[in-house]
């Protein structure tokens, strides 16, 4: 029971990591907002083969970012050639967060992004991961507007995911962070959610084992009640 403690002590002041994945069609600016966020700065870049990834540290969280690329391109392997989009789903496993990052100037391409983004939603890896959307581009004259683009890739149909869309200009970095901020608090609450169910069953059998032993040598050692009042209240704590 020591060691269990240890472990919830350590989760509590622990920096939090958290998986994400970033796609989208190829010249979205994935990579400019990967590498904003990374470095403060503008890189340039060039049509991504393959992935980055990146760390990126903010408020106490340790984003693992990984842009894959979004061409919908032959790619040669030594097996042979592959498309580029379907490699997508192997970097599908363990991702808590999914952003897709959208062209908002591109309304030649928006239903094509659409197609993409349920068919990866309908991956049962990704099932329980949330959604957030860049809405990129903001700064360009034509672009489309969050509410537009939320209506374009049929958002509101997504009933059963936490989704949540961000208006965002990779290069100035404008929403960026706040976009970070949504994902980083739904995955944090989806986290504590577990947590208090893991909680819970670790409370329910310590107190059977403590009952049973109290039993067997005939004596009530504690209150049942009050001990268990205490668990919750130091869950409570532990998982805000």
């Amino acid at each position: 029971m020591g060691l269990s403690f240890t472990k919830l002590f350590s989760r509590l002041f622990a920096k939090k990591e958290m998986r994400i994945l970033m796609v989208g069609l190829d010249a979205a600016g994935k990579t400019t907002i990967l590498y904003k966020l990374k470095l403060g700065e503008i890189v340039t870049t060039i049509p991504t083969i393959g992935f980055n990834v990146e760390t990126v540290e903010y408020k106490n969280i340790s984003f693992t970012v990984w842009d894959v690329g979004g061409q919908d391109k032959m790619l040669v392997l030594m097996d042979g050639p592959v498309l580029i989009r379907p490699l997508w789903r192997h970097y599908f496993q363990n991702t808590q967060g999914l952003i897709f990052v959208v062209d908002s100037n591109d309304r030649d391409r928006v239903v094509e992004a659409r197609d993409e983004l349920h068919r990866m939603l309908n991956e049962d890896e990704l099932r329980d991961a949330v959604l957030l959307v860049f809405a990129n581009k903001q700064d360009l004259p034509n672009a489309m507007n969050a509410a537009e683009i939320t209506d374009k890739l049929g958002l509101h149909s997504l009933r059963q995911r936490h989704w949540y869309i961000q208006s965002t200009c990779a290069t100035s970095g404008e929403g960026l962070y706040e976009g970070l901020d949504w994902l980083s608090n739904n995955i944090a609450s989806k986290v504590r959610r577990k947590r208090w169910v893991d909680f819970c069953s670790f409370l329910d059998s310590t107190l059977l084992q403590i009952g049973n032993r109290a039993r067997l040598f005939g004596v009530q050692i504690f209150n049942p009640v009050i001990v268990k009042r205490m668990y919750v209240w130091l869950c409570k704590i532990l998982l805000l």
